[in-house]
């Protein structure tokens, strides 16, 4: 990574850890810092800690959904607001309006091609600070 730059920040919040592990590891490889959380509560608690600009997002998680997540990170004024992607196997209409309503700025269908998901993720947060 050229000198005088930092890594993009990612928080992956996903209730399979497997998942969200490999994730993580695959984009600490092409030159993302990476939080993982398996749950909405302790993603709430990392996006405090270590100030994402971006969030992937789990959308069909117990206890509190990814929309509910996503609701809760949009009403936080005490933080910078990071681009908010639901990256989820939930794909019908119904979904993708919940997610709209939630604050969501984009949404990605599990599986996405790798590539595809690196590309978002190069749009999404901007050039390297």
């Amino acid at each position: 990574m050229p000198q005088g730059r930092t890594q993009r920040r990612v928080l992956i919040i996903d209730d399979h850890p497997d998942a969200a592990d490999l994730l993580a590891e695959m984009l600490t490889l092409h030159d993302y810092a990476t939080c993982v959380a398996y749950g909405g509560q302790e993603g709430l608690v990392a996006l405090s800690r270590f100030r994402p600009e971006v969030v992937l997002l789990d959308i069909g998680m117990p206890h509190m959904d990814g929309c509910q997540v996503a609701a809760r990170i949009r009403q936080m004024d005490q933080i910078a607001q990071p681009v908010l992607i639901a990256y989820t196997a939930w794909n019908d209409d119904r979904a993708k309006s919940r997610i709209l309503a939630a604050g969501f700025d984009l949404h990605l269908t599990k599986p996405a091609e790798f590539k595809v998901l690196l590309d978002t993720l190069l749009t999404a947060s901007g050039p390297l600070r």
